[in-house]
């Protein structure tokens, strides 16, 4: 079996956790800190990237500056399974902005949504009105968030 896995040097590691933290760093930036040259760490940056390693970069965004209030992580449990319907209630979730990510799951819980709505009537719609109203849910379970006191952090290098 092949291994998905990129060897990386220290140096690559700590470039990984530069960008994690700061994704508009420079080359300029990246050599200082990485003890470089520009041009070095540039090609050590589009090295990754064109391994897969750097999947993309985004700006992360304050959701309570959005109007986005509330924050819940939601666990569906469906009647049945199977790729059609699996390929039809991941089309559903593809469909709602409110749901940022989602998983699927061992256990009782065939899925885990993390969601953001404007309000607890938003999260209301998108349970009853969407999830529950697809013909293969059965049950839906949600847990708000009441404080995220550690933010989203940077996958360990």
């Amino acid at each position: 079996m092949h291994d998905p896995r990129i060897e990386l040097d220290d140096t690559d590691k700590r470039l990984l956790a530069l960008l994690q933290r700061n994704a508009h760093l420079t080359a300029q930036e990246l050599g200082e800190a990485l003890n470089l040259s520009p041009s070095q760490a540039g090609r050590r940056r589009q090295r990754l990237e064109a391994e897969g390693l750097i999947t993309g970069y985004s700006a992360r965004l304050d959701p309570g500056r959005l109007g986005l209030e509330v924050q819940a992580f939601v666990q569906v449990q469906m009647t049945r399974h199977g790729a059609e319907t699996s390929a039809a209630f991941s089309r559903l979730l593809g469909l709602q902005p409110e749901v940022v990510s989602a998983w699927t799951l061992t256990g009782e819980a065939d899925y885990l949504l993390r969601v953001y709505c404007e309000n607890l009537a938003g999260l209301n719609r998108l349970i009853h009105q969407v999830l529950l109203a697809h013909p293969a849910v059965a049950r839906v379970q949600s847990q708000i968030v009441m404080d995220q006191f550690k933010p989203d952090a940077p996958l360990p290098t």
